[in-house]
Parts: structure tokens; C-alpha cells; sequence
């Protein structure tokens, strides 16, 4: 078993074996259950037209699987896979399950910093990139990471890897693998990072493949879905919510697209014939402006999820009339707990909420500042566990012990409040994080690289309303001696490895913050501040 982690109290994980959440079969044989089944049948469709039967995708797995353990690799080894929407990221996900070690997903957007951090905790032996993804040598950042994290032993590159493996030669005639225990840990997911860097979110083979079936289910998913991925495949949401997991557990086929851009993702969606996709609010927004310049057929798209941050009504009201298709509003998060409005349920709480919990064991308490639940339907702070809401941090018991309840409930910092039909309305964040149109960021970990920089006394990063990202970033800066301008603050970060998602959208510059009576910066008052500002600009958010 892999150490670190936090398993469920054991007669917790006896009650959902015996209720039938937890199948006790491996992660991987979702693929493997459907090369049996229907071998012939497509799985895996790429941007280029490229297709592989199940058949073709179980035995590619195999054969990497091998390569892996010849390499050295297995046995609850960690392996950083940071790569875009390719068919290399699907067999490398299952192979890796297959030869026993640990994928930890990271998204192509991650940088040195995150990496590197990443690399530490998890104490990672190999990583999987591209050579050039979007502009950016990934090859560059493998060598710092190997510098800075000397246990990462193996750099397995897709494409050109020029001192490094190719991920091509990982590749050996299958042998018989140790099949992994259900209950252990199958992979590392990273948390929005709410405060400081990304947390390790572990999750098993059990509370992932209900996560995947359960969601597979509740969406209709079967042998007819055809799945298109725009968002990174490393992100929860597109992986198995229920994502290209689900699909494939219900043996359709899934469809990469290299970016979520309407000239990509529309071009697919008439090609392939889509019926379901999943994006995030900008998106969604950006989609439904779009169908008036792009002249793609999008009419065999029956679905459409939104999820990662709060769709507004209106647009939410446009996606039937605009696109021809249901919308689902979908608001999970990676460390468990999944809400979805259903199929069924009438449009004004379609549109109007963010549906309700995914399992009938899901265990959900709104509370207030003092941990007190709230009367219903009023607003509080979300704490939920259930059959695949993590217990706890991958090697972080310093943040779980703030972050969960002497009995198991994850706290959220979500502000929601509950509808007597038990769907959810979020209505903000109690936690210090930006959700800048799906990507989480934390204010504490950006303040901390601001706050490196020469010119700067103090900082504070607080949301600013976006009609169109739902949230941006501003960073109030305190100067020492002369202020960096907006450009020179990026500049510096981006040299420090922070992901291009993080860096501040806007920079304030102050002689002093707000307080609040204990002392703490106000940034309540400077975000009211910031959205003021912007309402008198007329750049505010609707």
C-alpha cells in the first residue's frame, strides 16, 4: 500500500463494499472489460483522424506496461504525466495502472514551480511530457526539474527527446503484472491549491471507478456517447466526470481535441458526430458567440456539460436555443464530491443551480463561521465525505488537520445553500482562492512569488469580477522603493516558473492595506475596492 495517505476508517470502507459503491476491481480494467467485450469497436479517436479500436488501446497499454517495468518502473512508484490531449496520455495513463505505479496528473499549463514542488512531495522517479506542446520545450523544464529533484530518474518524452527516453521505446512484449489492490491508491490528482502550493489528492481504485461509473450512469453514457475532450485530459472533470473514464467504462468512443478552441472543437464535433462534451463556463460563453462566424453541423450534440466555476442564468438560458443541446451544470471538485442537475430536471434548475450530490451516500452539512449548520437554505460553508470524497491529503497532515472534521467531512470552502429538491446554489468562497473560469488559484501562493520580487514591500491578490472568466486576478502591491509595472511583475514570475493562468490580470499599487480589527489584511474591502473601481471603468462583471 502506498504510505502517505489517508484511508477511510475501515468500517466505513466495509459499509460502502457491502452497499455495492466499492466493486473492489482495479481502475484499469475498465478498458480491459470492453477489449473483451466489443474489440472492434472505436475508442479513441485523435485530432488528426487517427483511430484505435479497444482491442488496439488494451494491447498498446499492455506493451507500455511491460516497457515500464523493464524501465524499472512499478511497484507504487510515482510518474509526473504532463500531456496535452493526446492518445500518448491515454495509454500511458493505463499502463501505468497496469505496471503498478502511480500516475500524478498535472496540466499542461504547470510550470517550473508547480513541477518541482510536485516532484518533492510525491517523490516522483520519472516524468512524462511533450517535447514542444503550445509553444513551450517541455524538455527545458524537465532538465531544471531534474536538477532541482534529483530522485526524478526518468524523463519520458512524446515526440523528440533529445537526451531523454522517447515514450515511443517504452515499449515490450506483454509479461503477467501483479494485479493492484482495489483499495490502494491509483492515482494523484492536484488540488486547486487553495492555500500555499498544489495539494496531492489520492484516489483509489474503488472510489474512482464509482466516481467514473456512478457519473456514467446519472449522464446516459453508453456504447453510442461520443465524448470529446477540450479541456486538458489530466483535469477531473474531462477524466471522469464521467469524461473519457466514462466513456470508455460504457464503451464509446472518445474524441481529442488539441484545444477547446471553436475552430478545433467544432471541426470534431461535425466530423465525429460529438453527442457530448464537457467546458468551462468562458467556454461555454465563447461557443455560444461563436455559432455566428463558425459554419461547423453541431447538431449531433445531444449534451453539453459546464462545470469548474459558476455559469451565470443568462447564459445558461442561451446554450438550449443557441447550440440545440441540453446543458448539464456540473460543480465537483477534484478531491470527491460531484453535484450534476439531471437530464430530467425541469429548466429553472438547469439553469438556476448547480445540481445535486451524485451518490445517495454522499453525506453533505452547510455550516457557518462557527461550524454550526445553517437553517436550510441558507448560506454556509460546504463539508461533505462519502464513498469517493478523499480523507485526507496525499503527505500533508499539517493541512488536514485544518481541512477536515474529527469525523471525516472534507471542508469545501464553498459558500453554498441547499434547495428543498437537495440541489446546490454556489454562492462564492469562503477559502482565499480566485476561480479565474475554472483554474483555481491561490492567493497565498501567488502573494508568496510577488513578494520575492525587490520592489515589493507587501502584497495582496484578491478576485476582481469578470463577466466573462467569472474572476480575474489583482495584485495589490505595497512597493519598496520603486514599483514594478504590471508588465515587469509578470516578467518576474513567469522567470520564476508560475503558470501563465496565475499571473496577475491587474496590478494596484497602494501606500498601505486596509485592516481588518485583529490586524489581518482587509481584502474583503479591497475587493469591493477593485469592483468598484471596475464598475466606474465599466469593466465590471454582470
Amino acid at each position: 500500500m502506498l504510505d502517505g495517505w489517508v484511508p477511510w476508517p475501515d468500517e466505513v470502507a466495509a459499509r460502502y463494499r457491502a452497499e455495492g459503491y466499492w466493486a473492489g476491481r482495479p481502475l484499469d480494467r475498465l478498458l480491459r472489460d470492453q477489449a473483451e467485450r466489443a474489440p472492434e469497436r472505436i475508442a479513441l479517436v485523435d485530432a488528426e483522424g487517427d483511430r484505435w479500436t479497444y482491442a488496439e488501446l488494451d494491447a498498446r497499454a499492455d506493451r507500455t506496461a511491460a516497457g515500464l517495468r523493464r524501465l524499472g518502473i512499478g511497484g507504487g512508484d510515482r510518474v509526473i504525466v504532463q500531456l496535452p490531449n493526446t492518445d500518448a496520455f491515454v495509454v500511458l495513463f493505463f499502463a501505468l495502472l497496469r505496471a503498478g505505479a502511480v500516475p500524478v496528473l498535472t496540466l499542461p499549463a504547470h510550470r517550473e514551480s508547480e513541477i518541482v514542488h510536485v516532484a518533492e512531495v510525491s517523490g516522483a522517479i520519472a516524468y512524462a511530457v511533450p517535447d514542444v506542446h503550445d509553444g513551450f520545450d517541455h524538455r527545458t523544464l524537465a532538465r531544471a526539474l531534474r536538477k532541482a529533484v534529483p530522485s526524478v530518474e526518468h524523463v519520458l518524452v512524446a515526440g523528440e527527446a533529445a537526451e531523454f527516453t522517447p515514450l515511443a521505446d517504452i515499449d515490450a512484449e506483454p509479461v503477467p503484472l501483479p494485479v493492484p489492490d482495489p483499495s490502494d491508491v491509483a492515482l494523484l490528482l492536484l488540488s486547486g491549491g487553495t492555500t500555499g502550493k498544489p495539494k496531492l489528492i489520492p484516489r483509489t481504485h474503488d472510489d474512482y471507478t464509482y466516481n467514473v461509473r456512478a457519473s456514467a450512469q446519472t449522464c446516459g453514457f453508453d456504447s453510442s456517447t461520443v465524448y470529446l475532450v477540450v479541456l486538458p485530459t489530466a483535469h477531473n472533470f474531462a477524466l471522469a466526470c464521467p469524461g473519457l473514464l466514462g466513456t470508455l467504462m460504457a464503451g464509446g468512443t472518445v474524441v481529442l481535441s488539441p484545444t477547446p478552441s471553436p475552430e478545433d472543437a467544432f471541426a470534431l464535433i461535425e466530423r465525429e458526430k460529438v453527442t457530448v462534451t464537457a467546458v468551462v463556463p468562458p467556454i461555454a460563453l465563447l461557443w455560444l458567440d461563436a455559432v455566428e462566424w463558425e459554419e461547423a453541423d453541431l447538431s449531433s450534440l445531444r449534451l453539453l456539460q459546464v462545470g469548474g466555476s459558476k455559469l451565470g442564468a443568462e447564459p445558461a438560458a442561451r446554450v438550449r436555443p443557441v447550440l440545440g443541446c441540453t446543458l448539464q451544470q456540473v460543480f465537483g471538485m477534484a478531491e470527491g464530491l460531484l453535484n450534476y442537475t439531471r437530464l430530467d430536471d425541469p429548466s429553472e434548475l438547469v439553469v438556476g443551480t448547480q445540481g445535486r450530490p451524485l451518490s445517495p451516500a454522499d453525506e453533505i452539512r452547510v455550516v457557518d463561521e462557527d461550524g454550526h449548520d445553517v437553517t436550510p437554505g441558507a448560506t454556509g460553508e460546504l463539508l461533505t465525505r462519502g464513498p469517493y470524497t478523499l480523507r485526507g491529503y496525499y503527505r500533508a497532515p499539517g493541512h488536514n488537520a485544518r481541512t477536515f472534521t474529527d469525523d471525516g467531512y472534507y471542508r469545501t470552502g464553498d459558500l453554498v445553500r441547499v434547495l428543498p429538491t437537495g440541489h446546490l446554489v454556489v454562492e462564492g468562497r469562503a477559502k482565499d482562492q480566485i476561480n479565474r473560469g475554472g483554474d483555481k488559484i491561490s492567493a497565498e501562493e501567488l502573494e508568496n512569488h510577488i513578494l520575492a520580487h525587490p520592489g515589493v514591500h507587501d502584497a495582496a491578490v484578491v478576485g476582481m469580477p469578470d463577466a466573462t472568466m467569472g474572476e480575474r486576478t489583482c495584485a495589490y502591491l505595497v512597493p519598496r522603493g520603486q514599483a514594478p509595472t504590471h508588465r515587469e511583475l509578470t516578467a518576474f514570475l513567469t522567470e520564476r516558473g508560475v503558470a501563465a493562468y496565475k499571473l496577475p490580470d491587474r496590478v494596484e499599487v497602494v501606500d498601505a492595506f486596509p485592516r481588518t480589527s485583529v490586524g489581518k489584511i482587509d481584502k474583503k474591502a479591497l475587493g469591493r475596492t477593485i469592483a468598484e473601481r471596475l464598475s466606474a471603468e465599466g469593466a465590471g462583471g454582470d
